[in-house]
């Protein structure tokens, strides 16, 4: 019972962190004073300190190595992938961003390994994923 306590806590701690990147750089009062570059090292940085999660050597990671490394990690459930899913997504659609194709690819990753995980269908997943694919296909 102790095991399953800290893994819910860590599925918890997660997601708020997500939620809390998701909202302080893309949505609400958006700095536009605040370049891509600034807000990718803020959510860099964020995921590091808070959840010891290393958001460049996941972005560097082959899709096999990817999907182990997420799974592995405590505390992603399939709506913190999601949610981590939509960040890099913001990221990736941001036309300042040097390597938004890489983003968006990997964002396309995370919302594969959802569909595999997940039991239901997802509308909101699925808008995602065409729009994603309808910008790389551009």
């Amino acid at each position: 019972m102790e095991q399953r306590d800290y893994i819910l806590r860590e599925i918890e701690k997660i997601g708020a962190i997500l939620r809390a990147i998701k909202q302080k750089l893309f949505g609400g009062n958006i700095n536009l004073a605040i370049v891509i570059e600034i807000q990718t090292e803020n959510v860099k940085e964020i995921l590091l300190t808070q959840a010891n999660f290393d958001l460049d050597k996941f972005m560097n990671l082959n899709i096999k190595d990817s999907n182990e490394y997420i799974t592995n990690f405590n505390g992603f459930n399939i709506e913190n992938i999601e949610l981590l899913a939509e960040c890099i997504t913001q990221i990736g659609f941001n036309e300042k961003c040097v390597d938004s194709k890489k983003y968006l690819e990997k964002a396309l990753q995370l919302y594969d390994l959802c569909n595999l995980k997940s039991g239901t269908y997802s509308i909101e997943r699925e808008a995602n994923v065409k729009a994603i694919n309808f910008i790389t296909l551009k």
